[in-house]
């Protein structure tokens, strides 16, 4: 019995001892001062001029929409100062309507002229034989005296005609009136006529100015795509334009931007003062310094999009001859990370303290199981 009961205490001491519960360790907390890794935002744009001009085929007042004939034209690629002759039209027909223009312009001068000599003779005629009626008149009246010393008959006779001298003066005062109101009304038409003639004659001689092109800044001169012979190329001397095309553009190559378009998610690399490279899909090796001179406040989405966009400039600090407007580039942008959340510290788990039990003297130390769990060993 004696054995049988040490393999039974044996037994029951094992099961009563709890082993120590495991003690969860927390990752390594990540210094605040190490630094934040650097990325690059990379954006697409195209190259532009700051200053340009762009030169259109002049619109001619009074043509109904026929072609210009190109007779002259510098060729593309060349440096112009303010002021220099690039481009010549064919004026023959505008020649012809400017002479025309002022031969009419002439003859209604001539008009004009001769209407106010005739008004004047007129009106000279007019007062003659208006003074010659007020002296009727006043002889009438000196005969009207003699009334007393004639007969009844002459004294009626001479009343007669100071009536008629009277009345004569009266429609003469009324009739002169109106003929000098008709003879300025008759002028003035004749005026407006040769004025319009000459607004005429002003803007054929403008038309023939304005087929004589010459450059507005100076700079470079790139030509553009036109419609001629039904495909789009670079235009020639003699081909056939129509008024309101592009024709030419001229740009200053000393000054240089890049106009991008940028993600909603890299706008925060758009601060002031940005610096960035720009790189030349055409020439892969040039790489051209550059800062951020305008960014657009708000973004934009084209219709039905969900995505949006900045708009945003970035200046060229350094000019080279390979620049050219319309080129594909590509800007570069080194920022770091730093604006990243930083993840919250994990701190350490700290075990739960046992509660103890107060044992007898003498006795082993049991641990307490918690409520709801089955002690080990009591499972039959």
């Amino acid at each position: 019995m004696r054995p049988l009961t040490a393999v039974i205490c044996a037994l029951l001491l094992t099961a009563c001892t709890r082993p120590s519960p495991p003690v969860a360790q927390a990752a390594a907390p990540t210094p605040a001062d190490t630094p934040a890794a650097d990325r690059e935002v990379r954006i697409s744009g195209t190259i532009q001029a700051v200053r340009s001009s762009k030169i259109l085929i002049p619109a001619i007042y009074g043509s109904t929409g026929g072609a210009l004939t190109l007779t002259h034209l510098i060729p593309n690629g060349s440096s112009v100062k303010e002021g220099d002759l690039i481009a010549t039209f064919d004026p023959t027909q505008q020649m012809d309507a400017a002479r025309d223009a002022q031969a009419k312009f002439d003859d209604l001068t001539h008009q004009v002229d001769q209407k106010r000599a005739q008004n004047n003779a007129d009106a000279a005629k007019r007062d003659s034989d208006f003074k010659q009626a007020e002296a009727d008149l006043a002889k009438a009246q000196i005969e009207l005296k003699k009334g007393p010393l004639l007969s009844e008959i002459d004294r009626l006779k001479n009343e007669e005609k100071a009536g008629i001298a009277a009345a004569h003066v009266e429609s003469l005062k009324k009739s002169n009136t109106l003929h000098d109101k008709a003879d300025g009304a008759a002028l003035r038409i004749l005026e407006l006529q040769r004025d319009r003639q000459k607004v005429m004659l002003e803007r054929t001689q403008n038309n023939i100015n304005l087929l004589t092109i010459k450059a507005s800044i100076a700079g470079m001169v790139a030509h553009q795509n036109v419609f001629r012979a039904n495909t789009l190329g670079h235009p020639q001397e003699g081909d056939q334009l129509y008024r309101g095309q592009a024709l030419l553009s001229i740009f200053d190559p000393t000054e240089m931007a890049v106009v991008c378009s940028v993600g909603e998610p890299d706008g925060m690399a758009l601060a002031r003062g940005t610096r960035a490279t720009v790189r030349l899909d055409a020439y892969p090796d040039l790489v051209l310094p550059a800062h951020l001179e305008f960014a657009s406040p708000v973004a934009s989405s084209a219709l039905g999009s969900p995505i949006k966009n900045f708009s945003a400039v970035f200046r060229l600090d350094k000019s080279d001859p390979h620049l050219l407007p319309d080129l594909s580039a590509a800007v570069v942008i080194t920022v770091g990370q730093a604006s990243r959340p930083v993840p919250p510290k994990t701190a350490p788990v700290t075990p739960e303290p046992t509660a103890a039990i107060k044992q007898p003297a003498g006795s082993t130390p049991a641990a307490v199981t918690p409520a709801g769990a089955v002690p080990p060993g009591a499972a039959k």
